[in-house]
């Protein structure tokens, strides 16, 4: 399951181990083996580790490009 958060500013990314500092968004996925999974770990992602892995795109919603951590 994916969740999109807000940091806290304590917050480290589990795939560069970068800290993700206040106010800026991350996502917790839960995942086993690699692959999402409702029974898995908790990992936490930055923005950036988010678009390396697929979990996250951007897309123009009313002329405006965002950020979005919704499947396609």
């Amino acid at each position: 399951m994916r969740r999109g958060c807000i940091s806290l500013g304590e917050v480290q990314c589990d795939a560069c181990k970068s800290i993700i500092p206040y106010p800026d968004r991350y996502l917790a996925v839960d995942e086993k083996d690699g692959k999402e999974d409702d029974e898995g770990e908790t990992y936490r992602y930055c923005v950036p580790c988010c678009l390396k892995k697929g979990y996250a795109h951007h897309k123009v919603e009313k002329g405006e490009q965002i950020l979005t951590f919704f499947e396609e």
